[in-house]
């Protein structure tokens, strides 16, 4: 057949007696299963005259218009009379176009669209797999085909499916020559067991021209070539025994130690390409199996090991008999089910010492059975309880591999073939080995990202906060999208903060970046955000520390932030920007949505830039979206176009805050193109009426805690809340006395605010905040916060520019 680079012909679609020595030019047909053209090489345009354009997708009995049968008589034929290939008849393309299930042979003359005709010799070989091919067409100008060699009885040596052809052409030597260039060094024993793996196989042995490669899966098992058997023999017992080579032997012992090492590097090359397509394990597992099936084995289980699957981290050293294996994938060419039931895939077990299993998973070796016996059978389905596995794999011939990388088992594949193919042998053993090995190595990267993964999603779900969906004042609702790159964890994170005087503070902010760092970022940045907003500083001021902060933990990332505070009771937000996308603010009015227009800033992290906030008048029912630029921006368009599409989709009517963030997620998160991660924060803004906020003012006179309490419980029998009325007089009137005791000039503002809870807050002009103290039996201070503590739903206590505010609240009564 062809060897060594294939040099462009005349623009003749015949060759002729012209072929180089060494060349036999030749057409190269794939046939699907429809029996259409699915591949048409640079050979067939010469052969047949027609262009690969016009070839693809036509039925092949309407290119290979055969006119007749060459005639049987032509002894002086290259190889013969032609009758040895009449098998099938001259119908060239009527027999492959209807399929055939083994390798034939034919000879045929065929009408080219000039209206020559060419003799030709055709050869079909079924292919199996995966894919819409059904067979390989390899066609040759009888006229090329010279004779060059004859046997010792004188006989002409003739060419016939399912054997190497390389030794059958001038130009072995040279090929033999450029071995060392393509084959690894071995020793005669390794070459012994390569040809002797040729000769048990007798798969057919093709060599194609760079230009014409196709995809081939030779029918390994089929039928011998009797009239060579004896030879190959022979140089198989001299390699085996060490002896010298026969001469007459020496090129064909190369040219099959080429075939068989060139077809499982080739197997094993094709295998390499089909897995590790991504670090998804599921994905990978399924890709594994399905890549040996059924190429190299009938049937393909995968186990795993538990920890493996789980995505988890397991102990170091050989497993043993308590190790549990899960069946991730079984891939077979049997009738469709007949596995299921007895070795469905999700099943865990552990393997006794005495099986071949717990062999292979503690010496990390493979382990070659060439038949299961009765006995053997009967061992390994002792292992599945109410289910006899022995029809299944009895008589078969096995080879079981470790997926095993960095030293380590991670699993073994069970592999096992027909009754009727080739056993496995020594060469299978290696070859699954290597093939075991790439598969563990991407398996191992699949299992090590996807548990780094786990991490970083575990820890970024720790740090991502539980909002109460209800606020002072405010319903909230907020969506976190991970992001669909590799290292999809990601710095985005939303939060709520309550401040003093029934106010929240709302956050959205994005870490540059993407992995396990930015999320552990992400997580420092949102505690001292929740710090910070405890002591109710500005929101510039908070920016401004937030920054300062970020240069302390280094220059590694940048960050961008958005905080805003609300205040139901003054209906409007104070708002500052650190380099983020703006908000959309929906008026409840009108319906209409609006970017708000805020001083941008520089992001967290740049350091030595100035903040600005800016207040923003509210109304009762207005909503505030937030979100990160993962949601608006897409790769290769304006980020307007992402911004438009966002205030177009916050001012959609929706029944619930839950129905309002879906919808904007799926305006956005349906245009493609999305690689980053989204954070989005959506606040409906209540505001809290007049009538359910009551204030008060004292002076520092011990006199006015009375006064107090006087007007809390007059104020709570208003409310409808007179059950409330003791425990809250008698915090309150805690609460005042330690004001009026601690302030400098006064005066003491007390306020009471109802909503989904009871709101009071004290503040005065002392900074000094309180805290709960143990008292003594005899101490006559300590008591006031320990009643407070125990009596409240919470409380706490803030400094605010003029002094402090300690506050609590009571749960409502049910009404």
């Amino acid at each position: 057949m062809e060897h060594g680079t294939d040099r462009e012909a005349a623009p003749s679609h015949r060759a002729g007696s012209g072929a180089p020595a060494g060349r036999v030019p030749l057409a190269v047909v794939v046939v699907d299963r429809e029996g259409l053209v699915s591949h048409w090489s640079t050979g067939a345009r010469r052969l047949f005259g027609t262009a690969k354009e016009s070839a693809i997708g036509r039925p092949v009995s309407d290119l290979l218009p055969v006119s007749g049968a060459l005639p049987v008589d032509q002894e002086d034929s290259p190889y013969g009379p032609y009758g040895a290939y009449d098998g099938l008849g001259p119908d060239l393309g009527a027999s492959i176009g209807g399929g055939l299930s083994y390798p034939a042979a034919g000879s045929a003359r065929v009408t080219v669209p000039d209206g020559d005709r060419v003799d030709v010799l055709w050869w079909a070989y079924p292919l199996v797999g995966p894919g819409g091919e059904r067979l390989l067409v390899l066609a040759a100008d009888a006229a090329a085909l010279r004779p060059h060699e004859t046997d010792e009885d004188g006989a002409v040596e003739r060419i016939a499916p399912a054997f190497a052809l390389h030794t059958d052409f001038p130009g072995a030597d040279e090929l033999a020559r450029r071995l060392p260039e393509i084959l690894p060094s071995m020793s005669v024993e390794e070459s012994a067991r390569i040809v002797a793996q040729v000769l048990e196989l007798g798969y057919p042995i093709l060599e194609f021209s760079q230009n014409d490669r196709v995809p081939v899966t030779p029918d390994w098992g089929v039928p011998r070539r009797a009239e060579r058997r004896a030879r190959r023999e022979r140089l198989v017992r001299a390699m085996a025994a060490g002896e010298p080579v026969p001469k007459e032997l020496q090129d064909e012992g190369e040219d099959l130690e080429y075939a068989a090492v060139r077809e499982r590097l080739e197997f094993l090359n094709e295998v390499s390409g089909k897995i590790g397509t991504s670090l998804d394990l599921a994905q990978t597992i399924v890709e594994v199996s399905k890549a040996v099936v059924p190429r190299f084995t009938d049937v393909a289980g995968t186990y795993l090991r538990e920890q493996v699957v789980a995505g988890e981290g397991f102990p170091d050293g050989v497993p043993d008999t308590t190790t549990m294996w899960h069946r991730v994938a079984v891939e077979h060419t049997d009738e469709p089910g007949r596995w299921d039931d007895v070795v469905p895939v999700g099943e865990a077990m552990p393997f006794p010492a005495h099986t071949p299993f717990f062999q292979c998973m503690t010496t990390g070796e493979p382990v070659l059975v060439p038949r299961i016996s009765e006995q053997m059978g009967h061992a390994i389905a002792s292992q599945f309880e109410k289910r006899d596995i022995r029809p299944l794999i009895t008589g078969r011939s096995m080879l079981v591999v470790p997926l095993k990388a960095r030293n380590v088992v991670l699993g073994f594949m069970i592999l096992l073939r027909h009754p009727e193919r080739a056993e496995f042998n020594d060469m299978d053993r290696v070859t699954g080995a290597e093939l075991a090995a790439r598969a563990g190595l991407v398996l191992d990267n699949a299992r090590m990202y996807t548990y780094q993964e786990s991490v970083a999603e575990t820890l970024q779900d720790s740090m991502l906060p539980h909002i109460p969906p209800r606020m002072a004042g405010c319903d909230i609702a907020t969506r976190y999208l991970p992001g669909t790159l590799l290292g999809r964890v990601g710095g985005d994170w939303f939060d709520s903060v309550k401040l003093p005087g029934a106010r929240t503070a709302l956050v959205v902010g994005d870490v540059m970046g993407h992995g396990l760092n930015s999320a552990a970022m992400m997580g420092q940045l949102r505690t001292a955000v929740q710090t910070m907003a405890a002591l109710d500083l500005p929101p510039a001021q908070l920016l401004r520390n937030l920054d300062d902060l970020a240069q302390r933990l280094g220059d590694t990332y940048l960050a961008t932030c958005l905080y805003a505070v609300y205040d139901p009771i003054a209906s409007e937000l104070r708002i500052a920007n650190a380099g983020h996308i703006p908000p959309v603010l929906v008026r409840a009015e009108d319906g209409r949505s609006e970017l708000l227009d805020l001083p941008t800033g520089a992001p967290i992290g740049i350091g030595g830039v100035p903040f600005e906030a800016v207040r923003v008048r509210v109304a009762p029912g207005d909503r505030l979206v937030m979100c990160t630029d993962g949601l608006v921006e897409v790769r290769g368009e304006d980020i307007g176009v992402g911004l438009a599409t966002l205030c177009e989709s916050a001012a959609h009517p929706a029944a619930s805050m839950d129905d309002a963030c879906d919808t904007i997620i799926r305006a956005l998160n349906t245009r493609g193109g999305r690689k980053d991660d989204v954070a989005l924060l959506m606040a409906r803004l209540g505001g809290i009426e007049p009538d359910d906020v009551a204030e008060w003012r004292f002076t520092l006179d011990a006199a006015e805690v009375g006064r107090a309490r006087a007007v809390v419980r007059e104020q709570l029998h208003e409310w409808g809340l007179a059950k409330l009325a003791d425990n809250a007089e008698l915090m309150v009137s805690e609460l005042v006395t330690n004001a009026v005791r601690h302030s400098h000039r006064g005066p003491v503002e007390l306020r009471l605010v109802r909503g989904d809870t009871l709101l009071c807050e004290v503040d005065d002009d002392d900074h000094d905040l309180p805290t709960l103290r143990s008292a003594g039996p005899g101490d006559e201070t300590g008591r006031g916060l320990r009643v407070v503590s125990t009596l409240a739903r919470e409380w706490g206590a803030s400094r605010t520019g003029a002094g402090k505010t300690v506050w609590f609240e009571l749960t409502l009564p049910r009404r």
